[in-house]
């Protein structure tokens, strides 16, 4: 069971669709997944806060993602995907409801090439309200951006270990240069999606390592989550249980595991403080 005021850092809401309707040029369209769902999964699995993610299908139109957090008396918060448009009016209106990142999703299946100049024009402006980068890239963009991935000047969350290939090993030049970036940047790492990295499938010893040598390299900067309902996931569908007992094999000591699902979210994300 994870300690009081864990954290579930990386979920999506979608839908319900007949509501909140998904984008019409969204590449895929999942099934509903509503805000009841996660609820529900998160007794069962004994999360109290969660970090709902804005995802692509809904474009930028963020209600389902508000409309949820406005439900949870404060545990939830979240990730908008937000573009040049917005006014700051309408970043306001984000940081009220519970909004405290930005998100770009670069990964190779669902986008083109980074536009990293889209991002450095957006981090300026979301950088008053004190928010943070969500990017979602894969381990080849990691080695071949690098020097634009230290330019923003806000903290930067890499999701999903950067899609490391764990057949490369832990010594793979795009895994020890996260690392670096983990020891020497203002960089966050989630160590979630086992069950996309893995090469071996369920009970995904293979990721075990990447995530202990994430979490030695910086502990203070660890998040960790779910990705439920884990869409676009075609085959090998994960038990989110069992990927909740993946955590006690990548941080058997109590502390860490306290700190990575209590006490790091609620830095970043401002758990339990005003505003």
């Amino acid at each position: 069971m994870p300690p009081p005021g864990a954290c579930d850092a990386h979920v999506h809401v979608f839908g319900p669709s007949d509501r909140f309707p998904y984008h019409p040029s969204a590449t895929y369209r999942p099934v509903d997944a509503p805000k009841e769902h996660l609820r529900r999964l998160h007794g069962l699995l004994g999360f109290d806060r969660s970090v709902i993610v804005q995802a692509t299908c809904h474009g930028i139109d963020n209600s389902a993602t508000l409309d949820a957090i406005s439900s949870s008396n404060g545990r939830w918060k979240g990730v908008a995907i937000v573009d040049e448009t917005f006014t700051d009016g309408d970043l306001e209106r984000l940081h009220a409801g519970g909004i405290r990142g930005a998100r770009f999703s670069f990964a190779r299946h669902l986008s083109g090439a980074p536009d990293f100049g889209r991002v450095r024009r957006i981090a300026e402006r979301i950088a008053t309200f004190g928010w943070h980068l969500v990017i979602y890239i894969e381990e080849q963009d990691i080695v071949e951006f690098a020097p634009e991935l230290r330019t923003f000047g806000l903290p930067v969350v890499f999701d999903h270990m950067i899609r490391v290939k764990v057949a490369g090993g832990t010594g793979a030049p795009p895994f020890r240069l996260l690392l670096d970036f983990l020891r020497n940047e203002d960089v966050w790492v989630k160590i979630s999606c086992a069950e996309r990295l893995s090469a071996r499938g369920a009970p995904y010893d293979d990721v075990v390592p990447f995530a202990q040598a994430v979490i030695e390299a910086n502990p203070d900067r660890v998040l960790w989550g779910t990705d439920w309902p884990h869409p676009n996931l075609w085959e090998g569908m994960p038990d989110d249980g069992d990927l909740v007992d993946l955590l006690p094999r990548y941080a058997p000591d109590l502390a860490l595991q306290q700190k990575i699902l209590v006490d790091n979210p609620a830095a970043l994300y401002g758990f339990g403080a005003s505003g």
